[in-house]
C-alpha cells in the first residue's frame, strides 16, 4: 500500500524528525521518503487530518477479547479494528479463552487466525495448565510457537513453588513471568476498596494488602531465583513502593497500570455503576497520585488499556454479583494524555514493547511503518459514541478526555476512522 501522510508533527524522541512537521511518504509498507513537503504521486492515497501527529506504534500489553469462546462479548475481528482505530499497532492477548492458551497449538491457532491484520497479536501463554495454578502450562513449546509472555489472566498463582519452577525454568530461553498481584485469602468476597467508602456503603473491601502480600512474597521468589519478572496493573501506593525498592536491588521486574486507575477513585462507584467494579479496584486519592509518580519516575514501566468486554449478562446485575471489568482500548490514550505530557505518555506506550521482545518501531527513512494517528489537543467528552467494542461495559463514560486517535498505519495496510 502506498500513502502520503500530509504536515504531521512527529513524535518520536529516537528518530531525528522529533518534533518537526514534515509529510511522510510510505510504499509497499516502508517509509521512503520525509521532508517538508512532498508532491503526491499517482496511485498515493493521502491522509491529511487536523492537528495530525504520529508516533511510531502503540504497544497494549494487556488486552482479553472473546473469541474463542465468547464471541458474544468480542469477536478477534472487531477487537483488532478496535485496537486500531484506538491507536495500539500491537497487542498482548490474554489467555483465558475456550480453549485456554496453554499449548503450543493454540498460540499457533491464534498468530494464524490474526495473520494479515493492520494489528500485530502477541499472545499471552497461560502459565498454569487451564489457568488452574496446579501445573505449569508447555512454557517453552509456547515460547517457540509465538507466545511473549506466560500469566494466568486475572489469577493469583496460589503455589509459590509454582511461581519459583517457572521462573527458573524460563531464565533458560529468556522467557518472562507474569503474576497478578492478588491474595483472595486476604479478599474474600471484596468487590470494592477496603477503606472509608466500602464501610459507608456496606461493600466487602479488598484490603491494599491482598496486592502487597503477593507482590512481596514474588519480589522474594525473583530475588531466589534470578529470571524476569512482570506484575501487571498495580493498584496502590504500597506496591509502588515495593516495585520501586525492588528495582534499585537490581531485581529484573517490570509492573503496569490500567488507564482507569490513574483517573478513578473507589469513591466514583458511588452510584453502584458495575461498569467500574475493576480487579485490581480503584483506590484512594493517593494511590491515584502514587501511580502517576510512579509512571514519571520510571517504577511503572507501561500503562494498558487492561481491555476486558463483558456481556450484559455479566454486567446489568447486582453490584457485588457483577463480574469484574471494563473495555479500555478506546479511552486509554485520552486518559494518559490527559494527565501526563504528551512524550511521556508516547513512551509509555511504546518502549514497553522491548520488555516482551518486540522491536520498537522507529520513524526514518527506510524503516518498515508502523505508525500511531492522533490529535493530542482534542478535548471532549467520552460517550457510547465513542465505543467501537461490540459491548459497553465502559469504566469510562462520562469522563472528560484530551486526546483523539485517527487510527493507525501497521502492516501495510491503513486504518483510520
Amino acid at each position: 500500500m502506498n500513502i502520503l501522510i500530509k504536515s504531521a508533527k512527529i513524535i518520536d524522541s529516537a528518530s531525528s524528525y522529533h518534533h518537526t512537521v514534515k509529510d511522510i511518504l510510505i510504499k509497499n509498507g516502508k517509509i521512503e521518503r520525509i521532508d517538508n513537503k512532498i508532491n503526491q504521486e499517482e496511485g498515493f492515497e493521502v491522509v491529511e487530518k487536523q492537528n495530525l501527529h504520529v508516533s511510531p506504534g502503540w504497544f497494549d500489553s494487556s488486552v482479553a477479547f472473546g473469541e474463542p469462546g465468547h464471541e458474544e462479548r468480542e469477536t478477534l475481528e472487531n477487537g483488532l479494528l478496535v485496537a486500531a482505530l484506538s491507536g495500539f499497532t500491537d497487542v498482548c492477548l490474554q489467555p483465558d479463552l475456550v480453549p485456554v492458551t496453554d499449548t503450543a497449538s493454540q498460540v499457533s491457532f491464534l498468530l494464524s487466525k490474526t495473520q494479515g491484520n493492520a494489528v500485530k497479536v502477541h499472545p499471552v501463554g497461560a502459565l498454569t495448565k487451564h489457568l488452574q495454578s496446579e501445573l505449569l502450562a508447555e512454557l517453552y513449546d509456547m515460547k517457540t510457537a509465538g507466545a511473549v509472555m506466560f500469566g494466568d489472566y486475572k489469577s493469583e498463582l496460589k503455589h509459590a513453588h509454582l511461581l519459583k519452577l517457572a521462573l527458573q525454568y524460563v531464565s533458560g530461553f529468556g522467557g518472562l513471568v507474569s503474576s497478578f498481584p492478588l491474595d483472595s485469602a486476604l479478599a474474600i468476597g471484596g468487590c470494592v476498596h477496603e477503606g472509608l467508602f466500602s464501610t459507608e456503603h456496606g461493600l466487602s473491601g479488598m484490603p491494599v494488602l491482598s496486592e502487597t502480600a503477593r507482590i512481596t512474597r514474588d519480589l522474594h521468589i525473583l530475588a531466589y531465583t534470578g529470571g524476569k519478572l512482570h506484575i501487571p496493573t498495580i493498584s496502590s501506593e504500597a506496591a509502588v513502593k515495593l516495585i520501586r525498592e525492588a528495582k534499585k536491588s537490581g531485581l529484573d521486574v517490570s509492573c503496569s497500570v490500567s488507564a482507569h486507575h490513574l483517573i478513578l477513585l473507589d469513591q466514583d462507584i458511588a452510584d453502584f455503576d458495575t461498569d467500574r467494579k475493576l480487579l485490581p479496584p480503584l483506590r484512594e486519592a493517593s494511590d491515584r497520585q502514587a501511580l502517576l509518580d510512579g509512571l514519571l519516575d520510571g517504577t511503572i514501566d507501561m500503562i494498558t488499556s487492561d481491555h476486558c468486554p463483558m456481556d450484559i449478562e455479566q454486567k446489568r446485575v447486582e453490584f457485588d454479583l457483577a463480574a469484574f471489568g471494563s473495555i479500555g482500548l478506546e479511552s486509554v490514550f485520552g486518559i494518559a494524555n490527559k494527565l501526563l505530557p504528551l512524550e511521556k505518555t508516547i513512551s509509555l506506550l511504546t518502549d514497553a514493547s522491548a520488555r516482551f521482545g518486540l522491536k520498537p518501531a522507529l520513524i526514518s527513512e527506510g524503516q518498515t511503518a508502523r505508525l500511531s494517528l492522533f490529535d493530542p489537543d482534542a478535548v471532549y467528552v467520552f460517550d457510547k459514541s465513542n465505543i467501537r467494542s461490540s459491548v459497553d461495559n465502559c469504566a469510562a463514560l462520562g469522563l472528560s478526555l484530551q486526546g483523539r486517535v485517527y487510527g493507525i498505519f501497521g502492516n501495510n495496510q491503513l486504518v483510520v476512522s
